[in-house]
C-alpha cells in the first residue's frame, strides 16, 4: 500500500464489549502493518468506525459519526474511511450508497481482511462490501506491547448466536455460533497476562453454549473457564454474556470453586411476564429465571447480579409490565441495562402488530429506571463503612483521582498515586452513589508484576 497515505489510524468503537475486542484486534493488526494510532480523527490517514445495530439508538449514532468523517474527508481527500461491525453487516450496501465517502463496509466475520481492505482504499480501487458470515472467528493476533500499561482485557471465545430471540438482530449480523479452539483462547490469555493484564473477561453472545470437539474430547464452557482461571498471574476472571436457558449447575458451581472468578454475573431476563418471554422466544419462564438467581446466591451469597430488560415489546400489556417491575423488586439487581423496544428489520418481532405507543414506552422506561436506581443506591449504600478489594485500573473521570472496580464490578474512585495502577488494594468506602463509590485507600494487597 502507498506508505505516504497509511501512516496513522483512528478507531471509533460503538456498542458491546465484543466490538471493543474486535477494535483491539484490528488496532494490533494495523500496528503490525506499520501504522500508528492517533487520538483524533483529524490526525488520521485511516478512520475505522466499528458499529452496532442492536437497537435504533446506536444505529443513529453511527450514522451521525459517519457523516462527521465524511465532512472531514472533503478536506482530506486521501483519508480512508472504513465502516465495520454489525451495522455494516446489516446495512452495508445502504451505507455505501448513503455515504459516498465510505471506502469499504465489512461485517464482524470479515475483520481478518483488514490489510486487503485498507490497501484497496489507499489505492482508490472500487468500494468493497465484505459481509460473508462463513468465516471463523479471527485467529490469534497479539501485537507485543499493545496492552502495556493496561490492567483489563477481553477475549472473544466464540462468535454468533443460535437462539433467534424474536426481537434480536444478532444472529443475522454475527452469524451462527462458532467456538474458538480452547488452546487459542488459553494462549491469548497467556499473552495478555505476560503484558500485564490482570483482569480478563471472556466474551460471547452466549458463553454458556461454548463447545469444542477435537480428538474425541469435548470442551464445555465450565471446562474452559477452569483452565483459564488456573493460569499464573491472572488475578480476576469474568465472563459475559450468559443466557438463562443454558446456565448449568456446573457453571453456577464455578462461582464457589474458582477463587479468581469474580462474584458477578450478567444474566439478561428481558421481561418478567411469561407471555412476553414466550413471544420473545427466550426459552425460559419467570420462575425458572428466579430459581437460577436463588442457586447463584446459594453458591456465592455476595454475588452481584446485573441484567438487561426491555420495555414496550409488542403486545406488552400494563399487567405484563407490572410483572417486570415486580421481578425487579423481588430480585433486587445490582444494576440494569434498560431500554425501549425498537423494531429491527428482518426479525420476527418487527412483523408483530399491537405495537406499544412510543410515549407509553418512554413512561414505562422512566418508571422502571427510577425503581432500579433506588435499589442500586440501597445496595451500594450497604457498602459504606466497609473495606472492599479494588483493582486499580487508571485515572478516574472525577479528575485527579484513580479508579478501579471491585470483584462485584462496582466502580470505586479514590485519591491515590498513579504509580499504584495495576495493584490490588483495600479501599474504605466513605460515600456511595448510584453509579460509583467514593473511598479511601488503605493498603495494597498484591504488588504488580
Amino acid at each position: 500500500m502507498p506508505e505516504a497515505l497509511t501512516k496513522t489510524f483512528y478507531i471509533k468503537t460503538m456498542g458491546c464489549q465484543m466490538n471493543v475486542y474486535d477494535s483491539d484486534y484490528l488496532a494490533q493488526r494495523l500496528m503490525a502493518m506499520g501504522m500508528s494510532p492517533v487520538d483524533r480523527p483529524a490526525k488520521a490517514d485511516f478512520v475505522l468506525i466499528n458499529t452496532c445495530t442492536v437497537r435504533a439508538k446506536p444505529e443513529h449514532k453511527a450514522a451521525t459519526f459517519i457523516g462527521r468523517i465524511s465532512q472531514l474527508k472533503k478536506h482530506k481527500p486521501h483519508l480512508i474511511l472504513g465502516v465495520i461491525g454489525c451495522l455494516a453487516q446489516h446495512k452495508g450496501e445502504e451505507l455505501l450508497k448513503r455515504f459516498p465517502a465510505i471506502d469499504f463496509a465489512a461485517g464482524p466475520r470479515e475483520i481478518e481482511k483488514i490489510a486487503e481492505l485498507v490497501q484497496s482504499g489507499a489505492l482508490g480501487k472500487r468500494k468493497i462490501l465484505a459481509t460473508s458470515l462463513d468465516q471463523p472467528p479471527p485467529s490469534l493476533g497479539i501485537y507485543n506491547g499493545y496492552y502495556k500499561g493496561k490492567v483489563t482485557g477481553f477475549i472473544t471465545i466464540m462468535q454468533g448466536c443460535n437462539n433467534f430471540c424474536s426481537y434480536c438482530i444478532v444472529p443475522y449480523v454475527r452469524g451462527r455460533e462458532v467456538s474458538r479452539p480452547p488452546q487459542d483462547v488459553i494462549e491469548e490469555a497467556k499473552a495478555l497476562i505476560d503484558q500485564g493484564i490482570r483482569d480478563i473477561t471472556l466474551l460471547g453472545q452466549n458463553v454458556n453454549s461454548y463447545r469444542w470437539e477435537e480428538g474425541g474430547e469435548i470442551w464445555t464452557f465450565p471446562m474452559l473457564l477452569k483452565k483459564v482461571a488456573g493460569l499464573p498471574g491472572l488475578w480476576r476472571l469474568r465472563f459475559t454474556t450468559s443466557h438463562p436457558k443454558d446456565l448449568s449447575q456446573e457453571l453456577i458451581d464455578c462461582f464457589g470453586e474458582l477463587d479468581n472468578l469474580c462474584p458477578h454475573i450478567h444474566l439478561p431476563f428481558q421481561a418478567g411476564s411469561d407471555e412476553v418471554l414466550k413471544r420473545m422466544n427466550r426459552g425460559y419462564t419467570r420462575k425458572q429465571y428466579m430459581d437460577l438467581i436463588q442457586k447463584l446466591r446459594l453458591v456465592r451469597p455476595e454475588i452481584a447480579i446485573t441484567s438487561d430488560v426491555m420495555v414496550g415489546f409488542p403486545g406488552e400489556t400494563r399487567q405484563d409490565f407490572e410483572m417486570t417491575l415486580d421481578l425487579i423488586k423481588l430480585i433486587e439487581f445490582d444494576g440494569l441495562f434498560s431500554f425501549k423496544y425498537s423494531d429491527r428489520r428482518g426479525t420476527l418481532a418487527a412483523r408483530f402488530e399491537d405495537k406499544v405507543p412510543e410515549q407509553e414506552k418512554s413512561e414505562r422506561l422512566q418508571l422502571l429506571q427510577t425503581i432500579q436506581k433506588d435499589i442500586t443506591i440501597k445496595k451500594n449504600k450497604s457498602l459504606e463503612g466497609k473495606e472492599v478489594e479494588v483493582l486499580i485500573e487508571g485515572p478516574s473521570a472525577r479528575g485527579k483521582q484513580l479508579s478501579g472496580r471491585t470483584g462485584t464490578n462496582k466502580i470505586v474512585n479514590f485519591n491515590c498515586d498513579s504509580s499504584m495502577i495495576g495493584r490490588l488494594v483495600n479501599v474504605y468506602i466513605k460515600v456511595a452513589y448510584a453509579s460509583s463509590l467514593i473511598g479511601e485507600l488503605r493498603e495494597p494487597l498484591i504488588e504488580s508484576q
